[in-house]
């Protein structure tokens, strides 16, 4: 009986040293990559529109984590099948009060939103998908990227109707209605969202 609980006891050390060996390979790897997308400095700026002739409003989120994977030895390993969240706190469209009514009347009205998360996904040299995770849905978006001297970046424009976002958007276009209104008297706020984002190893 002893025997068999010393061989127990050796066999579960065993596997706790290769399951610990594993993690302490992936921290080296990402600490010696020669590029590392946590150590990068990340842009992610999107614009929506408001009203009929589609006015674009600025904005960006200035936190991003690298959950999973985001360092290699080039640009486009580092990019390859990153996975991220992003803060919706970290919200900034330069209008403290603009910020407040997104962040309340249009994620606030979805769920589990408190982030955003997804992963990229590299197809050729210029193309890619970001699968995004947002109001528990998950979809893809399709984008376009170039890598020029160090610098990742991507662009693509997502529907907000995609992640069943529709009733948030009209959320945010009431307790906006007098600013989404143009000159034609219509309020309109665009389900359509551009994405730039750059990453500068």
């Amino acid at each position: 009986m002893k025997k068999l609980l010393l061989l127990l006891t050796m066999v579960s050390v065993g596997f706790t040293s290769c399951k610990s060996d594993k993690k302490n390979d992936k921290a080296l790897e990402k600490e010696t990559a020669a590029f590392s997308l946590e150590k990068a400095e990340n842009e992610i700026n999107f614009t929506a529109y408001k009203f009929t002739e589609k006015k674009g409003v600025g904005g960006a989120f200035r936190q991003v984590k690298i959950t999973s994977g985001g360092a290699g030895n080039s640009i486009k390993e580092a990019i390859n099948n990153a996975e991220f969240s992003i803060p919706i706190s970290s919200l900034f469209t330069k209008n403290s009060g603009r910020d407040y009514k997104i962040q309340k009347f249009f994620f606030g009205m979805m769920k589990n939103t408190k982030l955003l998360s997804g992963k990229l996904q590299l197809e050729s040299d210029t193309t890619g998908k970001a699968t995004i995770v947002m109001n528990g849905v998950t979809n893809t978006v399709p984008f376009s990227y170039t890598i020029v001297d160090n610098t990742f970046a991507m662009s693509a424009t997502m529907d907000v109707s995609n992640w069943n976002a529709l009733d948030a958007l009209a959320s945010l276009n009431k307790v906006c209605e007098t600013l989404h209104t143009g000159a034609d008297g219509v309020s309109k706020t665009w389900s359509e969202v551009a994405l730039n984002i750059t990453s500068k190893f």
